[in-house]
């Protein structure tokens, strides 16, 4: 099956809590990005998210960490198509040093793992 990856670095706008800590309903709006690829690749169009079957989330993530968002299609069904998602830290801000310091990791971090259900209805499944 097709992978979708997005990359992005995580703002001063996405830390939500202490420490510059970002929400973790920002990677489930990042799945949601990765899930809206997949359904225009797959059905060429947008389809809509059903529910998330299951969410974890692993490690921190913060303002200025760089954050690639994968997700593929692991079971089709007449209408709705079945994802895992995953989300990596791959650069992590270092304000530890300074300001504007940061770190490519040489092992992504896992942060974030899903699976949900998202559909697109036949009347607008323009692909087989």
């Amino acid at each position: 099956m097709q992978e979708v990856v997005i990359r992005l670095r995580m703002g001063a706008e996405d830390a939500h809590y202490g420490g510059n800590l970002v929400d973790g309903a920002k990677m489930l709006h990042l799945f949601g990005d990765v899930a809206t690829e997949l359904l225009i690749r797959r059905d060429g169009d947008e389809g809509l998210f059903r529910a998330y079957e299951s969410v974890e989330f692993l490690a921190p993530v913060r303002a200025g960490d760089y954050i690639e968002a994968r997700g593929k299609i692991v079971k089709e069904g007449k209408t709705s198509r079945k994802m895992e998602f995953a989300a990596y830290k791959v650069i992590t801000a270092r304000p530890d040093i300074n300001a504007s310091a940061a770190d490519i990791l040489a092992e992504p971090v896992l942060v974030c793992k899903a699976v949900g259900t998202c559909v697109t209805p036949l009347e607008f499944q323009r692909k087989v």
